[in-house]
């Protein structure tokens, strides 16, 4: 078995892919935003009716930050970032790229490989155009934030080809959708589960963001 991630010339990435190749599999992403696509402008607002929430949860107003020394603080970070967005206001997929790409790793020898795990979470400019007719918004609720147990094992036999602080968090939380349909507010929710890479102290005194897994297939 072989990880499914995009190519990326940094060696030590490359190196990371190979050790922890015949531990696990990242599947073909799954297209959670195909339903979007559909000619049924229904599924294009990507929710469903519900009735009324008697303790909504408030939907995300700016880009959450993206600056923490602590590991375990900037994967939640990063999770937030990724799933945050709103066709009603100024935000695109462009921008959720830039505000990631931002923190990616200062060699650059992951950035490449980053972008396109990213575009695999976001519409492509199409879709965004179709959703904003519904004013389409999401976020994430995250549920938890730990290390897979795999980790240990891919970070052990990598040895030195690891920056220090190299380390990888598997999020758990629930995908949270609003929009307009026929005139009715509508919602969804879905369970979602993926990995952030990333890299903090010794290295850089800020943590900076490395890959991430394919939606629905993280490191367990």
């Amino acid at each position: 078995m072989r990880i499914q991630l995009p190519d990326t010339t940094g060696t030590r990435w490359r190196q990371l892919l190979i050790v922890a190749a015949g531990v696990l599999v990242l599947l073909v992403a799954v297209v959670s935003y195909a339903v979007f696509a559909n000619r049924d402008p229904s599924s294009a607002a990507g929710t469903t009716a519900k009735p009324p929430s008697s303790e909504p949860i408030a939907t995300p107003t700016s880009p959450p930050s993206l600056d923490a020394a602590k590991p375990e603080a900037f994967a939640r970070q990063v999770a937030t970032a990724l799933f945050a967005w709103d066709t009603r206001t100024t935000s695109t997929p462009k921008s959720v790229t830039e505000q990631l790409v931002s923190v990616a790793d200062p060699t650059g020898e992951s950035s490449a490989g980053l972008v396109a795990d990213i575009a695999n979470y976001l519409p492509t400019d199409q879709i965004w155009i179709e959703l904003r007719k519904y004013e389409t918004r999401q976020w994430i609720e995250v549920v938890s934030a730990t290390v897979p147990d795999l980790w240990a094992t891919a970070e052990a036999q990598a040895g030195d080809e690891l920056l220090p602080g190299t380390t990888a968090f598997t999020i758990r939380g629930t995908r949270h959708r609003e929009g307009v349909w026929e005139g009715e507010d509508v919602a969804s929710q879905h369970e979602v589960a993926f990995t952030v890479f990333i890299v903090c102290a010794p290295t850089y005194p800020k943590c900076h963001l490395l890959r991430l897994s394919r939606l629905d297939d993280p490191l367990e």
